[in-house]
């Protein structure tokens, strides 16, 4: 018999991992601020294999609007500016030379909208995951009743699941609410 302890602790997991997806997924969406996670996505071809960008260059973001990269190698230059074009950013790199910084422009009224439809489907995503998490660990109790589970601690472990939800829910209401905050500030 599995201890109810144990199917809360991998709900509570489950929910865990939904929260910190909802937030990976939030952080590549660009808000019209310059923040250097946009381009974890991009890889640059270093000596025939591929690499992260953050791996071959120093990022930063010098202002609100400029994200700027200075490659460790001074050859590198084209081969990130290349790769920079084939990404699907949405950016187009200025080489000086020394470093390629990326002008993030000011986002239209309309495309804020967009985007905060965007996080508030990834939010629902992720809240469909902390309900399934829930639903998944009530199933496992209501199976422990019958390998002998009193029913009395399955109830008490069925609060304690739905306590768990709604802790995570509201978590996942806090993240959405703050990043929505974030793209609709002009």
């Amino acid at each position: 018999m599995i201890e109810p302890k144990q199917i809360l602790n991998e709900a509570e997991e489950a929910m865990q991992s939904a929260v910190m997806f909802l937030d990976d997924a939030l952080a590549h969406i660009r808000a019209g601020k310059a923040s250097a996670r946009i381009l974890d996505p991009v890889r640059v071809d270093y000596y025939g294999s591929a690499t992260p960008l953050s791996n071959v260059a120093t990022i930063t973001t010098p202002d609100a609007r400029t994200i700027q990269i200075q490659p460790w190698e001074k050859n590198m230059l084209s081969v990130i500016e290349r790769a920079l074009i084939n990404s699907n950013i949405g950016l187009a790199p200025n080489n000086n030379g020394e470093c390629i910084r990326l002008i993030i422009p000011p986002l239209t009224e309309e495309r804020r909208r967009d985007l905060a439809k965007q996080c508030k489907g990834e939010a629902e995503n992720a809240k469909m995951s902390v309900r399934n998490a829930r639903r998944d660990a009530i199933e496992s109790l209501k199976k422990q009743i019958k390998e002998g589970l009193p029913e009395d601690a399955e109830k008490d472990a069925e609060d304690q699941a739905q306590k768990l939800h709604d802790k995570y829910i509201k978590q996942i209401d806090e993240v959405y609410a703050k990043k929505e905050k974030e793209i609709m500030t002009v």
